[in-house]
């Protein structure tokens, strides 16, 4: 099949540190090409991609302090994809709702993978277009009440190869926090927790320029150096090291989480997850095998010893059979069939 894939411009495909939809888009992109598909990346100038990179910037948007009108190069990047629809089979969009509207006056289907949630404002453009074919990234992503044509749920997946396995946690014992700095993460969910069990807790994750008075005003007080430690936003390797060695994972969403990539990267270093029950958490989490999953604050505190004692390689060994590449590759390819079989069954 002759591909395009649509990732946002903010971040590089991969991305340099944090980014989860830029790092699924990446090991797709990748992974497909392997597979022998004609693949094009629209994504900014500075990606690293087995298939050929389109791009209207030559870096991150995120990194270029000059830019002052981020949408203008969306829009240019969404107008090459789109004037040239007629060389590929499928497009698949992975930036919401802003191919919708172009994505409406080419014969080429687009798919549209949801990384997100929906709000009152888009909403309504998600309802204009609610004929187009979606793909979610968990069931509980779904807004039946929208009537959204869904084809597909299609868990994301990761590189297990480069998530080494540890059989033992490091020593002194720590739990381990992960994600953007922002109250819908729950990183002030998760410093109670730790200071409630008497355990030190480890954080990383990047602040973004609308969390950061978040960040300075109600989490950085929180933040001693000892007990409760911000090791800023680090690298793969950082984030593998810091997973690995961690006796649990912290996943206390405020919000419906869509899918949440750290719970698969912490399990498959061994480390078990506990989370809180909103969104995805029970999907991606086996409860009592590979992590728990709650419903307060309380009873995440209370079943820190439990999760302490789970068996590491189940957890590894789950990831490795339910989250990987090739199981996330296999049901994207299913679903672009899918959706070019429909197309040739109603011409």
């Amino acid at each position: 099949m002759k591909i395009a894939q649509i990732s946002p411009l903010w971040e590089r495909v991969p991305p340099f540190r944090y980014g989860g939809i830029e790092l699924i888009v990446h090991l797709l992109t990748d992974e497909l090409v392997r597979r022998g598909h004609d693949v094009t990346l629209f994504a900014s100038g500075d990606s690293i991609t087995k298939a050929k990179l389109c791009s209207v910037h030559d870096q991150a948007l995120r990194l270029d302090s000059k830019i002052k009108e981020p949408a203008m190069y969306e829009q240019m990047m969404l107008a090459d994809v789109y004037q040239n629809a007629h060389h590929f089979d499928i497009i698949h969009s992975h930036i919401g709702y802003l191919a919708l509207t172009y994505s409406s006056f080419v014969k080429t289907p687009t798919v549209h993978t949801m990384h997100g949630i929906f709000t009152p404002d888009n909403e309504k453009i998600f309802g204009r277009y609610a004929r187009q074919p979606f793909i979610s990234i968990s069931e509980s992503q779904r807004e039946p009440r929208l009537g959204l044509n869904y084809i597909h749920t299609v868990y994301n997946g990761i590189d297990t190869n480069t998530y080494p396995f540890c059989a033992e946690p490091a020593q002194p014992t720590y739990l381990a926090f992960i994600g953007r700095f922002s109250p819908e993460k729950g990183v002030l969910e998760a410093i109670k927790i730790a200071r409630d069990a008497g355990l030190p807790l480890k954080m990383a994750g990047k602040i973004d320029v609308v969390d950061r008075d978040y960040y300075h005003e109600k989490v950085e007080p929180q933040i001693d150096g000892e007990q409760i430690q911000y090791l800023g936003e680090v690298s793969h390797e950082q984030k593998v090291e810091l997973l690995g060695g961690a006796a649990a994972t912290l996943f206390p969403i405020t919000w419906r989480e869509p899918f949440g990539l750290v719970m698969i990267e912490s399990m498959a270093t061994g480390t078990p997850v506990i989370g809180m029950g909103l969104g995805s958490v029970p999907e991606v989490i086996a409860h009592g095998k590979t992590g728990y999953v709650c419903h307060s604050l309380e009873e995440m505190i209370e079943v820190i010893p439990d999760a302490i004692k789970l068996d590491r390689k189940t957890c590894r060994d789950y990831v490795v059979n339910s989250f990987s590449i090739q199981s996330m590759t296999d049901e994207y390819e299913k679903a672009y069939k899918m959706v070019l079989e429909k197309l040739e069954r109603n011409d």
